[in-house]
């Protein structure tokens, strides 16, 4: 009577202790399945910048390629030392690990039979976790099937720079008038003499002086005072 609940308590435990590992597996595989994917998606956007040097290391061969030569390289080692000049020219600084497959084997693709190197792809199969929204330097990978579909051309890799409005050019400006003509002077006028002074008021408590009577005019002489001068 005494014994049998012990052995009760006995079965909970064990059942208890069993679901409490189900649920520490079942935890523990969705974090490595998490982790798992985190990791994919990381090795897969280091895909897309190593295919971005790639695309950057063809564009710089082609442009660097002098008259008469082919603008593709015929390997990727003549990216790491350009054998068409004498000098060390280098367009890529080495060949990167595939951050998929781990291995440095790349897939490439050739311009006819093999006389030059057009697009460079992993060789994994394995389907893309990010399949779009894609950097607008990769405008050609979304909705692919496999990793190997990723093809980085000279052509990829490049910002594409969204479309700015066409602005009207600015009107001319407008000419400048022609300096007035300066009008010619006037003569100068010789300088004005002083003004006559006004005459001079007479004073009003002065008295005007009164004219001088003229002098009588001596007479006449008479006919007899000339004959008895005579």
């Amino acid at each position: 009577m005494v014994a049998r609940p012990r052995r009760v308590e006995a079965g909970f435990t064990y059942v208890g202790l069993v679901v409490f590992v189900a649920i520490l597996g079942m935890v523990g595989a969705a974090t490595l399945k998490v982790d798992g994917l985190l990791r994919r998606a990381a090795a897969e956007q280091e895909l897309l910048e190593i295919g971005a040097a790639f695309s950057a290391a063809l564009r710089s061969y082609a442009a660097a390629t002098p008259q008469g030569f082919p603008p593709a390289p015929p390997t990727l080692q003549d990216l790491l030392k350009d054998p068409r000049f004498p000098g060390t020219r280098r367009h890529l600084r080495k060949i990167f690990v595939d951050p998929v497959t781990g291995g440095s084997e790349w897939g490439v693709v050739y311009q006819g039979d093999k006389v030059g190197v057009l697009a460079v792809y992993s060789l994994s199969q394995a389907k893309p976790l990010k399949v779009a929204n894609f950097d607008a330097r990769f405008p050609h990978f979304e909705n692919r099937e496999h990793l190997s579909e990723w093809k980085f051309t000279a052509g990829e890799g490049l910002a594409n720079a969204p479309a700015r409005q066409a602005v009207p050019p600015a009107p001319p400006p407008a000419p400048l008038p022609a300096p007035a003509t300066p009008a010619p002077a006037a003569p100068a006028l010789p300088p004005a003499s002083p003004a006559d002074p006004p005459p001079a008021e007479p004073d009003p408590q002065q008295e005007p002086a009164e004219p001088a009577e003229p002098e009588e005019a001596p007479p006449a002489p008479t006919t007899a005072d000339t004959a008895s001068g005579t």
